[in-house]
């Protein structure tokens, strides 16, 4: 699969308020599916799974099965490459332009 692509599944996956949310939950620790299911009483279980199978197709969550129990854990990498590829860019951008606005700034005082 091409990058493109691959970044395409993690910010469609993204772009869903439940599917973040799931992704906060796991920030602290795996969850089961019935953990995940728990959390969101408003949602049945098949739409918890369908979430899931979105989030784990983007490779931003990653499933280990015990037994009967699927754990889905949390793969932080994507967001990552996500942070390096775009925002530390831009944000590294806006501090040096701070920068040069304090430093105009001081210069007329």
């Amino acid at each position: 699969m091409s990058i493109d692509a691959q970044n395409d599944r993690i910010f469609k996956a993204l772009s869903a308020t439940s599917r973040r949310a799931i992704l906060d939950i796991l920030k602290d620790q795996p969850r089961t599916t019935g953990e995940l299911c728990a959390c969101f009483p408003a949602l049945d279980r098949c739409t918890v799974m369908q979430h899931l199978k979105v989030l784990e197709a983007a490779d931003l969550v990653i499933v280990s099965r015990e037994g009967r129990e699927r754990w889905n854990h949390l793969n932080p990498l994507p967001i990552k490459q996500i942070h390096d590829r775009w925002i530390g860019p831009h944000a590294a951008r806006a501090v040096e332009l701070l920068g040069r606005l304090k430093e105009d700034m001081e210069g007329e005082a």
